[in-house]
């Protein structure tokens, strides 16, 4: 879905930068890319360029934990059982500022139950100024997804289901006409 709203806000003629972990998905063109392998590669990333960004999406799918220790050679089998001790990762999206930030935050819930309850939760726990909620069943490994944007003030739109380039050209859309009536509220 990252690389799809990369491409529509190019498209749409944004400049952006792509932070991006491996993935089997084509670059989007004319979209500087920031390669990153680890979740703390994309938390310094993230707050690196977010002072520099009108609107920072962020819909990565961060792992919530990672090993404790990494080994830097092969674990060889010993026909024994192992155990790994996991810690969880930074978590990107409530480390941001959230009084007086200059940029739009939108944020992405993968949820499997209870989507817009639990997608409306993160959108005041992580202090979003839009959270874009989908079934993880749905959005994930597929072409196509279906989302519920939120907002603060309890309005919501959906945009039914649709390949991902169709979805994000909306999303960019919304994104942008929610950052120009904030700029426009601030002139005023």
């Amino acid at each position: 879905m990252g690389y799809a709203i990369a491409e529509a806000a190019v498209e749409a003629g944004h400049e952006v930068i792509l932070i991006a972990g491996p993935v089997k998905v084509d670059r989007p063109r004319g979209v500087a890319v920031i390669p990153i392998s680890t979740s703390d590669e994309m938390f310094d990333a993230v707050h690196q360029q977010a002072r520099n960004c009108d609107i920072l999406v962020m819909c990565a799918a961060v792992a919530d934990y990672k090993p404790a220790k990494v080994s830097k050679s092969k674990i060889k089998k010993r026909g024994e059982n192992i155990s790994l001790e996991l810690v969880p990762t930074r978590d990107v999206l409530a480390s941001l500022p959230n009084q007086d930030r200059q940029y739009l935050v939108v944020g992405f819930a993968a949820e499997t139950e209870n989507i817009e309850a639990n997608a409306r939760q993160k959108l005041q726990r992580k202090h979003c100024d839009i959270i874009v909620a989908n079934d993880a069943r749905i959005g994930m490994e597929s072409d196509e997804n279906e989302v519920i944007v939120l907002f603060p003030g309890g309005e919501m739109k959906k945009i039914s289901r649709a390949p991902k380039k169709i979805v994000a050209r909306e999303l960019v859309k919304i994104f942008a006409d929610v950052c120009e009536k904030r700029l426009t509220k601030k002139i005023v």
